[in-house]
């Protein structure tokens, strides 16, 4: 059973750090690219980063470039997103997305797998 569970949420003040964890299970984590989008209520879901578990980072969010960070553990089989500097304007359901062929990353309908997300709220 493939499985994607975030953790790490919660709520934070202005200018503060959260760290998001996308635990990964029941697939070959190095043959997929692990995304993480984000939906603020109101809005549609947005790509904030994504990377290649074997290739790096493909891409950052204009509106996280410089504050967001994004990695992974293959030993663990989990990508995370570190968080820094926040805003109120990056309160959201943060979900990571599992894709095993992407044309293009910000594309969430090319994600195979999805987990049930978790809430980052920003206070200002």
């Amino acid at each position: 059973e493939v499985q994607l569970v975030e953790s790490g949420g919660g709520l934070v003040q202005a200018g503060g750090s959260l760290r998001l964890s996308c635990a990964t299970s029941g697939f070959t984590f190095d043959d997929y690219a692990i995304g993480w989008f984000r939906q603020a209520p109101g809005k549609e879901r947005e790509g904030v980063s994504c990377i290649s578990t074997r290739g790096g980072v493909l891409y950052y969010a204009d509106s996280v470039k410089g504050r967001f960070a994004i990695s992974s553990d293959n030993a663990k089989n989990t990508v995370y997103l570190q968080m820094n500097s926040l805003k109120a304007e990056d309160t959201a359901v943060y979900y990571c997305a599992a894709a095993r062929r992407l044309v293009d990353a910000y594309n969430a309908g090319e994600y195979d797998y999805w987990g049930q997300g978790t809430q980052v709220t920003v206070s200002s």
